[in-house]
């Protein structure tokens, strides 16, 4: 019988809170002001037993508790309701992983925020990493809008009553190489992997930057 797909990270426990040294901000103790840049570190993620036939790995990072009304977001006016309406949100692509690849070692992809965003697609060890959407959220504004390559971690709106869950997906598919070129972004992989994925493992994390849900 042949053993199980499994993913897991050294850097958080599954289902639990990821710590402040993987997300892109954290809560200013200070009191100066809502919050304040964190360490923006790429957690560890390891994975084992990829299935035969397995000739990469790819990895996407999404949160799908985002409000589908961002307008809402980091508002004194207003708190966002747990049950308000939500969308997916990708914080991290990488693709053209060996399978023969233990892991992905904390801090060897993102060391910490990038103004415009990081360098991309290419990155270490022949691997690519797509745009996560901070390039789409940066988008108007010019102190910060950029191609977003790679890891950017957990940033949730401080007025949101829902805790958010970030889902670490590794896939096993049968192409060496993604079928993209250029900038590509989480749809267009999800696309191109129609048909080739031969198991897929997640594990979760979760993050607020909403005080009153932290105690």
């Amino acid at each position: 019988m042949e053993s199980i797909f499994r993913v897991w990270s050294d850097s958080f426990v599954d289902g639990q809170r990821i710590p402040e040294g993987f997300a892109f901000a954290k809560i200013d103790l200070t009191g100066k002001n809502k919050t304040v840049p964190a360490g923006n570190r790429n957690p560890q993620i390891s994975w084992s037993n990829p299935p035969r036939g397995t000739k990469s790995l790819v990895l996407l990072c999404e949160d799908f508790d985002v409000p589908a009304d961002f307008s809402l977001a980091n508002r004194e006016d207003v708190s966002i309701p747990v049950d308000a309406p939500r969308t997916n949100f990708t914080h991290w692509i990488l693709v053209d992983i060996a399978p023969d690849e233990p892991c992905i070692d904390a801090g060897f992809l993102s060391k910490g925020i990038v103004n415009h965003g990081k360098k991309g697609p290419a990155c270490a060890n022949g691997m690519r990493q797509g745009l996560n959407d901070y390039t789409i959220a940066s988008q108007d504004d010019p102190e910060s809008s950029g191609y977003y390559f790679g890891y950017d971690g957990p940033c949730p709106p401080w007025n949101d009553e829902r805790i958010h869950h970030y889902v670490f997906t590794v896939y096993a598919v049968d192409f060496a190489l993604m079928p993209l070129e250029g900038r590509f972004n989480c749809e267009d992989v999800k696309t191109a992997m129609q048909g080739h994925i031969l198991a897929s493992s997640s594990i979760t994390g979760t993050y607020s930057l909403n005080r009153q849900l932290l105690g």
